[in-house]
């Protein structure tokens, strides 16, 4: 009886205890949003995850943290403005830096080879048919001296013409009046490939008995091709070596359409090649190609350089040897220009933005034009002031807070029409499926693909984590076969280059464009996803297909293969 009865004050003692704790925490866990302290919760929301809110505390339905609450006062009243808290900006890491007005560096990078003189290439031909009888020079590479004899022919037709001439030449030295006779036959002799030396040597080097004639290069240089070998019969015009002149090389890349703006002759190369590592080499544009190519829009730019002799290990061989590989870079600057850190500028669909900070914690999206792009910023046309502070770290998920709360939409001059996602998670804090989940993934994934067309590794490994997040925390009970393959495939980790970036992308973007196929098909609302596809994809990364697709919400186009080399090389393609 009486362990009983102790047993019952115990348990009173305890719901006692619980229902004066309850009481403490009341206003913090009410159904709805109330005070602590005096101060007002507006909503709770992921430290991690700030797109995340609820009208209660929970967990993250992304990362399964707690949901912090947000006061106001950490609240503006505009639709416009996101805000974060203390705590959020803290984890996010948001980092600005200011809009200045400073010179605009640009460093164009071009790949190119060293090739020899188009002025001083010659292909020797065979002049007249015949058989080869014997070579001289019967390697490439060889250096040769001009009038060097390089085979021996033998050719009916040329013996008859030197007999010819000969004959006529021993006439006119007995004065028979046939001089017109003599011009006509050595005439004939130049046209079937003697020189004038040859020419002039023949009354006292050719004997009746003699069955070939030599064939002498016609200039000083290096044997780039032998075609003749010894015994081979050739006809009228078919080549037999190809010479080069190494002594002055020429510099060759191709420069593309965007960037002949600032290309001028007279602008100083610097160029580098893998033969002689740690030496870089300086020399002047001297011919832009006026021509374009059609294919891959780009145009030939060409740089003299000298070519001297150098001795090692024993040897004598020119600086530069024939056909090598260079990297060539050309710095521009525009001394002027209102900038914004390439880092703080988002171009989802064609529409750059970026993020103001307002005030600690407040950010706007801000629609901008832009102009020129250089190394670390862009030149700002429209849209920002000198002193405006951007975001230049954690502008991806604040990006993502915006467009999923319809934010980016209110923005001058976006143009981004998708339409407005449903919210990632509702009054009791489980996600919602469907419509609004397939539209913040493809947003995470554009966020993605712009970075790479940016040939921006930092965004990149910025965005990677919230569209894995993305994938883990999506319900796939409702959706298809192909957002499923898509979310399986969305874990990529961090690169430590743009090679290994895009290699991790790859696998992601042939499920989008399978998923967007499937959705286009089943007209699913998916008008503004397009699918393009390059052909010049393999050297994007190691064990590349020659051809690559991918998609992108609608705007202007940008490979995310190519990156800045070649960011609108691709063309769309219907489903």
């Amino acid at each position: 009886m009486k362990r009983s009865l102790l047993f019952s004050i115990c348990l009173l003692a305890v719901g006692l205890a619980g229902g004066w704790y309850a009481h403490r925490l009341a206003p913090a866990f009410s159904g709805t949003p109330g005070k602590v302290d005096g101060r007002q919760i507006l909503y709770y929301q992921s430290p991690m995850h700030p797109w995340i809110r609820a009208d209660k505390p929970g967990k993250c339905t992304v990362c399964g943290m707690d949901l912090v609450p947000v006061y106001e006062g950490e609240h503006q009243a505009s639709d416009r403005l996101i805000t974060l808290g203390s705590n959020s900006v803290t984890v996010i890491g948001v980092a600005t830096a200011p809009v200045r007005r400073q010179a605009l560096e640009r460093t164009l990078r071009f790949s190119g080879t060293i090739d020899d003189s188009d002025a001083r290439h010659r292909i020797l031909s065979a002049y007249v048919e015949g058989r080869i009888d014997s070579l001289f020079v019967h390697y490439e590479g060889a250096e040769v001296t001009a009038g060097q004899p390089l085979a021996t022919l033998y050719s009916p037709m040329l013996l008859s013409a030197i007999r010819e001439y000969l004959g006529i030449n021993g006439m006119v030295h007995e004065k028979m009046g046939h001089g017109d006779l003599g011009a006509g036959a050595r005439q004939r002799l130049r046209q079937l490939g003697l020189t004038e030396g040859q020419i002039d040597a023949l009354p006292t080097t050719f004997q009746k008995t003699n069955l070939t004639v030599k064939i002498l290069a016609p200039m000083s240089g290096t044997v780039v091709k032998r075609i003749a070998y010894a015994g081979q019969y050739v006809k009228e015009g078919e080549p037999l070596f190809e010479l080069g002149d190494f002594e002055t090389m020429w510099l060759k890349f191709d420069a593309y359409e965007r960037d002949l703006e600032v290309l001028r002759p007279g602008q100083t190369v610097e160029f580098t090649t893998p033969a002689l590592p740690g030496q870089t080499f300086t020399n002047v544009i001297a011919f832009i190609d006026p021509n374009i190519d059609p294919a891959t829009r780009s145009t030939k730019v060409r740089v003299i350089l000298p070519n001297p002799l150098v001795v090692g290990d024993g040897a004598t061989n020119r600086l530069f040897r024939h056909r090598l590989f260079a990297e060539a870079r050309v710095r521009v600057e525009r001394p002027d220009a209102l900038t914004v850190s390439r880092n703080a500028v988002l171009n989802p669909g064609g529409s750059p933005r970026v993020y103001v900070e307002r005030s600690p914690g407040v950010y706007e999206p801000r629609a901008v034009r832009l102009g020129h792009l250089g190394d670390n910023a862009w030149e700002v046309l429209d849209g920002l002031a000198e002193g405006e502070k951007v975001v230049t770290h954690g502008n991806l998920l604040l990006d993502g807070q915006s467009e999923l709360a319809g934010i980016v939409k209110q923005a001058p001059g976006n143009v981004n029409t998708m339409p407005k996602p449903e919210p990632t998670a509702s009054g009791d804090g489980k996600p919602v499926s469907g419509g609004g989940e397939l539209q913040a993934f493809f947003t995470a994934a554009e966020r993605v693909r712009v970075a790479l067309a940016r040939d921006d590794l930092g965004a990149f490994n910025s965005a990677v984590p919230s569209l894995a997040d993305l994938a883990h925390g999506a319900t796939t009970n409702k959706v298809s076969e192909e957002f499923r393959t898509a979310l399986k495939v969305a874990s990529m980790g961090t690169a430590k280059d743009l090679a290994e970036a895009r290699k991790s992308y790859f696998p992601l973007s042939v499920a989008l464009v399978d998923l967007a196929r499937h959705l286009k098909k089943a007209k699913s609302g998916a008008a503004d996803l397009h699918i393009y596809q390059c052909p010049m994809v393999k050297s994007a990364f190691p064990g590349a297909p020659k051809t690559g697709t991918w998609i992108q919400l609608d705007g202007r186009i940008g490979n995310p293969w190519l990156g800045l080399e070649m960011p609108d090389c691709g063309t769309e393609i219907t489903p």
